[in-house]
């Protein structure tokens, strides 16, 4: 059985929780950012490819107590990173984060992980020096009241890039943010579900895969692919039976609008992209069905009505960032008061890093969650109607 770490936006760990305890695994502990579970040889593909609001997955490859750099180098040091690692691997101990120990220069700690791990590697390999000329492999360091976590990367480039996103626009949302919000919503695919500020259709998008019951992973590779510890085989059975989950048997009502033409057709041509992904996956094991698209339609918000009686309202709006957007943001905020109207009995989730939002919109709500993705502070407004 192995150790996982997966990392997520500061404040989604509960979520993130449950979707690993629903694809069977058993949780450990989290702390703010990241969850530690325990799984099986399948859990090290499969929880890169089916996690929908995990940023990265990690193996635990270490666990001790170090109050010095002796004790750091030796801990490092008694891993068996050769049953992990490739001769030619370029090994990059890529960030350390550090809270009340006694060690807490992060470049410090980085430099003698790094010299650890290429001497146990030496001696093992009998090499005075390693080539590097091979894929890169990172390592991640957690030190916390002087216990130390060393993780090997899993996932290469960060899950929320699920490879379907052609264009972003400006500032766009993450993947696993936008599906952190549909789980905070408790949606369910047979309500209608609209997105006001489509952008570059990122709600739309990871609402249809989850409606779908599509692995967000579909489209991509990972890390895990480049060392020894991959198994092609069991990763391959794992793909054909996350392709045989995928439902195109259900109806669902998810759209989206902007004001700007160039959004709506960026989020068409994102959303196209997504589904001929799942597309691709149902053709693997001889299935040719199509995913249903979602629909985006150019429209300012405040022309819209609601087309059911009870549904979902969803979005982004621009935060006003810099400062001399941050006057038309509070008037926009104001004028959000048309959605409040003309979707009467419609949930509404609202995500913004502008502290103004609420004042401006004139609307309280008792449920606010605070995420952070990246460098950003965000507040997750939720109002429950229906």
């Amino acid at each position: 059985m192995n150790t996982l770490v997966a990392l997520c936006a500061v404040g989604a760990e509960k979520i993130l929780g449950n979707e690993i305890k629903h694809l069977g695994y058993k949780l450990i502990s989290n702390a703010p950012g990241r969850v530690s579970f325990s799984g099986d040889d399948a859990a090290l593909y499969r929880t890169n490819l089916c996690l929908r609001t995990a940023d990265r997955v990690y193996l635990q490859l270490g666990q001790y107590n170090a109050t010095n750099f002796d004790d750091l180098y030796d801990g490092a040091y008694s891993i068996n990173w050769q049953d992990f690692l490739k001769k030619d691997s370029k090994i990059v101990v890529d960030k350390v984060r550090t809270y009340k120990s006694k060690l807490n220069s992060e470049h410090s700690i980085q430099g003698m992980v790094h010299k650890a791990i290429y001497s146990k590697l030496g001696d093992i390999w009998h090499m005075s020096s390693l080539p590097e000329t091979g894929e890169e492999s990172d390592v991640r360091i957690y030190l916390d009241n002087d216990q130390v976590l060393i993780l090997l990367d899993l996932s290469g480039l960060p899950l929320h890039k699920r490879g379907y996103r052609i264009d972003g626009g400006i500032a766009p949302m993450r993947e696993t943010t936008a599906s952190v919000l549909l789980q905070e919503m408790m949606w369910r695919r047979k309500t209608p579900l609209h997105d006001p500020f489509c952008g570059s259709g990122t709600i739309e998008i990871e609402a249809t895969l989850y409606a779908f019951n599509v692995a967000p992973g579909f489209g991509r590779r990972f890390a895990l692919e480049n060392l020894p510890i991959y198994n092609e085989k069991l990763a391959q059975e794992i793909r054909q039976k996350e392709a045989e989950q995928i439902r195109t048997d259900v109806e669902v009502r998810i759209t989206g609008s902007d004001i700007d033409e160039k959004a709506v057709n960026r989020a068409k041509q994102n959303a196209e992209y997504a589904c001929v992904m799942a597309g691709r996956a149902l053709k693997s094991i001889g299935i040719s069905k199509h995913i249903q698209r979602p629909d985006f339609i150019q429209s300012d918000f405040k022309d819209l009505s609601a087309p059911y009686e009870t549904g979902l309202l969803l979005c982004n709006p621009p935060y006003g960032e810099r400062l001399e957007d941050k006057e038309s943001a509070k008037e926009l905020y104001k004028d959000m008061n048309s959605l409040w109207n003309d979707f009467p009995n419609w949930d509404l989730g609202v995500i913004t890093s502008n502290e103004d939002f609420q004042t401006c919109f004139n609307h309280k709500t008792g449920a606010v969650k605070k995420l952070r993705a990246g460098n950003l502070n965000t507040a997750f407004y939720i109002y429950r109607r229906s």
